[in-house]
This record gives C-alpha cells, structure tokens and sequence, in this order.
C-alpha cells in the first residue's frame, strides 16, 4: 500500500498521515491540490528573472515572522538561511522588530473614517538598507503594509517599488507572493489547532 504524501501545509500544520485531519484534507483534493500548485508556482518558478527565488524566500521570511512566530515562519526561516544565511539573519531581525497583530491603517472612504485604526509602520533601519539593498528592503516595506496596512496600500506604495528597481511583473508577484503567505499561514494555523483538538478526542475513544 503506497504511503500518503505529505504536502506543505501537512509539514507546516504538524499533520501526519495517519491523523484525522490529514485525511480530511483528502476529501476536498482539488482545493489541496491547487494551494500545493501556488506554492509550487511561487517557490519553484519557472522563471526568477524578476523576483529571483532567494529574494522571494527571504520575504517570506520576514512576512510570515511579522505577523507570527509559528511553524510556518520557522520553516521559511530555514529555507531563506539556506539561501542566503548572512542575508536572512538581517532579515529575521528586522521582522522580529517589525512584527506586529494588525492590521491596521487610514480608509480613504469618508464614511469608513471613524473606523481607522493606527498601529506599527515599518520603516527599514539603515543598517539594514546598507546590508540588503533598496531593492529588497523596499520589497520588506511593502510586504509589511500588505501585511499590516493593507487599506493604505495604493498607486504610492508601488512608486516606491518602482523607485526601488521593480519591475510591473515583479511587483506583481511579490503581491501574489504576500498575499499567498498570509492564506498559507492561517490555513497552516488553522489545522493545527484542529489537530490538537482531535487528538484527545480519540484518546478517549475506548480500545
């Protein structure tokens, strides 16, 4: 009998394969296998030429710290120390200080204004620009106000790429790349808490 494989998020859930939750992901394949198919397009692309892939695991580093210190922000952690061990140390230091709840941020619509909150805005430190350069640095900026900003996202936001040495395309999929992450991470989340919540059910369960 062939062993079920594991995909991502079953290694960043904590899923083994004779878990429930495992196979209750199985009952929904098209949905597992399209979330595997986005990870598989952003972290081993066809073409890097305009988000190379050690800049992509190094956001994902910083954007899945930011936001929580979890088993998915381990995980990116590793690859990106993998990639690129000097650049990542910065990197983790610069999302630990960075991290935040959120999300937070100004609506432009006048009739959401009394709904705006404020929160932590990242700025990179200098010594960081000068390690990782404008390119990246701005690439963690945007991340960050995806992350933790997002209604105060806009034409301006992508200036600053553009200012940066972004390409369209390439902001394009540091976008996609962003946003993805935050969905891997809460689905990541999500399971395990559902896991922990069924193992001491079918401890009960008598022999």
């Amino acid at each position: 009998m062939t062993t079920p494989t594991l995909d991502t998020v079953d290694r960043l859930a904590g899923l083994r394969a004779d878990d429930d939750v495992f196979h209750l992901r199985r009952r929904r394949p098209v949905t597992r296998e399209q979330l595997q198919a986005s990870s598989d397009a952003l972290f081993a692309p066809l073409d890097d030429s305009e988000f190379a892939l050690t800049e992509r695991l190094l956001v994902a580093a910083f954007a899945t710290r930011a936001t929580a210190d979890d088993a998915t922000a381990a995980h990116y952690a590793a690859l990106a120390a993998e990639a690129d061990a000097s650049r990542a140390a910065i990197v983790a230091a610069e999302a630990s200080a960075a991290a935040t709840a959120g999300p937070f941020g100004t609506y432009a619509e006048e009739g959401l204004r009394g709904e705006s909150t404020d929160g932590r805005r990242y700025e990179p430190a200098l010594a960081a620009r000068d390690a990782l350069g404008e390119r990246l640095t701005a690439a963690l900026a945007h991340a960050h106000l995806l992350t933790a900003r997002p209604r105060e996202s806009g034409a301006a936001a992508l200036d600053r790429l553009l200012d940066a040495g972004w390409s369209v395309d390439g902001i394009v999929t540091l976008s996609q790349l962003v946003s993805f992450l935050a969905f891997q991470q809460r689905v990541a989340a999500g399971l395990r808490v559902l896991s922990e919540a069924s193992a001491p059910a079918l401890e009960e369960v008598p022999a």
